[in-house]
């Protein structure tokens, strides 16, 4: 539920006689309207906004082709075609989404999320770095994030390299709180967004055993100032991720979604890539309803 927000007010306490001497609003908030605000699609009116397109694929592959222009050891400019392609990405997460179950009627409401990729691919050699930016309904803009890389020295694959995984993190946050202040002793963990201790089997919450009870003394904060050897050891990986929320007009009535994750990717852990025998989607033709000749949408079905 949205409240008036208390703003401008000042007040002034005697803590001798616990009491409030002065008292001054100095100002009224400004209180958002609701005409503009209504989500429920049976009662929107023209006009609309983008309409999004269906889950098809276009036959002839991206959306629209851009030239590009690189340059050689002269400096001279050379033309690269198709450089650069723009194209829609259904990736079957939710825009936003909400659930109003004190209205009639149990009002559930629900976008997908279909952005908007502008890509470019450099080959240099036998790797192919694709740069994604990608642009969503929302106004938010994405690209690819940094990397964290674990090995085994003990353990290399046929031609020598060090078996390993890499963290690619995402959202990066830290706290709020003061050092002193009880909630963040006992969340000591959230002083860094990386952490590295050799495996214990009693080690298994950052926050310790009981959080709510905790004095601090078994949080993984406590375990890392040990300064124990983690070099050729079973070693764990603690990753902390969270979202600060900072209020803001676009959060009315309906907050767009905001993710947060990470994602581990393997580094010399195989032998080659170990997805080149994934079976390609089956292309399946639609015709076209009216019956006249027109281009057909294709559908990609996974077997």
């Amino acid at each position: 539920m949205f409240l008036r927000p208390i703003e401008g007010i000042t007040i002034v306490v005697d803590i001798e006689e616990m009491k409030v001497t002065q008292y001054n609003d100095r100002e009224v908030a400004p209180i958002p309207k609701s005409e503009p605000t209504e989500y429920r699609w049976s009662k929107l009116k023209p006009p609309f906004g983008p309409r999004l397109n269906s889950v098809t694929t276009l036959p002839t592959g991206p959306g629209f082709k851009i030239d590009g222009n690189t340059v050689n050891q002269d400096g001279a400019p050379i033309q690269t075609p198709n450089a650069i392609c723009i194209f829609e990405r259904h990736t079957g997460d939710v825009m936003w989404r909400h659930t109003e179950a004190e209205m009639p009627g149990d009002v559930r409401e629900v976008r997908p999320e279909v952005s908007l990729v502008v890509r470019m691919v450099a080959t240099v050699g036998n790797y192919d770095y694709v740069i994604d930016w990608e642009f969503k309904p929302s106004g938010s803009i994405k690209l690819g994030p940094m990397e964290f890389a674990m090995v085994n020295p003990n353990k290399k694959t046929k031609i020598g390299h060090p078996v390993g995984y890499r963290l690619l993190p995402g959202l990066v946050v830290g706290p709020l709180l003061t050092d002193d202040d009880y909630p963040q002793i006992r969340a000591g963990f959230t002083d860094y967004n990386i952490w590295v201790t050799p495996y214990n089997k009693s080690e298994k919450y950052s926050g310790g055993n009981y959080v709510d009870q905790s004095h601090g003394d078994d949080t993984l904060l406590q375990w890392t100032d040990g300064n124990r050897e983690i070099e050729n050891k079973d070693i764990v990986l603690w990753y902390t991720m969270g979202i600060h929320h900072a209020p803001c007009q676009e959060d009315f009535p309906v907050m767009p979604t905001v993710s947060g994750g990470f994602e581990l990717r393997p580094t010399n852990f195989f032998e080659y890539n170990p997805v080149l025998k994934v079976i390609p989607p089956k292309h399946v033709q639609w015709p076209n309803c009216t019956g006249k000749h027109q281009p057909v949408s294709t559908l990609n079905i996974w077997w």
